[in-house]
């Protein structure tokens, strides 16, 4: 019995304890489950939306993107040693992205019964603003710490993503297909081609390296970084057409399908965020 205990606890501080202790990165193992996590999350988050009266739209998610970018930033102070453990395991993915999500849920609690109190008169805007400001406060703890040694970096990672995502927008326009034709899509793809852009500088320039399996996977079997892009516009085009194309039956399959986009816009412009910040300061 005993045995048995000591191999699932090994088993457990192998793939899920000392990844995030030692942030050596995911593996197959904690890669699954935490996307099985983030499901279960994706349901009740629907449901208590649904009971707050909270309506998913684009000044919605306008106003969650300042607690993206101040996870993001979050995460730097960590890269940057400024906090020790234990405090430190609490900004290491994927945990970081529970306290994130945690806060903007209060936020959003707090902020919907305020205006249901007539106390404020557009929730979206303090929810923002608490977003902006928490991202301010944290890049200027950066700052305070640490200097600015490649300035290139986010003219860059901004610059080629935005002219790839319009290349890849005209292309798929002038093939009939209007994927990127609505704000969230765009914005999906361009979040994720900032994190390819910034992953390209990041591993091909500047000699970091990659920590998800299949983009490590890829990036070693090509020998660069630049598969990324590729990797982005094969797997996201599809996925944004199925969504567009299956879920807008009823208004519950709409919500799933805006709830999912989010998470994965959320899931392209957080590393990108990070990265970009870390590789400019030289983190």
């Amino acid at each position: 019995m005993n045995s048995f205990i000591d191999n699932i606890w090994e088993f457990i501080q192998n793939y899920y304890i000392d990844p995030i202790i030692f942030d050596t990165g995911y593996n197959p193992v904690n890669t699954i489950t935490w996307a099985i996590f983030l499901g279960i999350f994706l349901f009740g988050v629907i449901k208590l939306f649904k009971r707050l009266n909270i309506s998913v739209d684009d000044r919605f998610i306008l106003s969650i993107i300042p607690f993206i970018l101040a996870g993001s930033s979050l995460r730097v102070v960590e890269d940057a040693g400024i906090f020790n453990a234990p405090v430190n395991y609490l900004l290491i993915t994927p945990i970081i992205y529970f306290l994130v999500f945690a806060i903007v849920i209060l936020t959003l609690v707090v902020s919907k019964w305020l205006y249901n109190k007539e106390f404020i008169k557009d929730y979206h805007i303090l929810v923002a603003s608490i977003g902006s400001l928490w991202f301010i406060f944290n890049v200027s703890i950066l700052l305070y710490f640490e200097n600015v040694v490649n300035l290139y970096v986010p003219y860059f990672v901004i610059g080629a993503a935005t002219l790839l995502v319009f290349i890849v927008y005209k292309i798929l326009k002038y093939s009939g297909l209007d994927i990127l034709s609505t704000n969230l899509n765009f914005a999906i793809m361009w979040a994720h081609l900032l994190d390819a852009s910034s992953t390209i500088v990041g591993i091909d320039l500047l000699g970091y390296h990659e920590k998800h399996v299949v983009p490590s996977y890829l990036i070693e079997l090509t020998n660069t970084a630049t598969v990324m892009y590729p990797l982005k516009i094969l797997i996201f085009i599809p996925v944004l057409y199925i969504l567009d194309s299956y879920f807008n039956e009823d208004r519950e399959s709409r919500n799933l399908k805006t709830f999912v986009k989010i998470v994965i816009l959320i899931l392209g412009l957080a590393p990108a965020c990070r990265n970009t910040i870390r590789m400019t300061l030289g983190i």
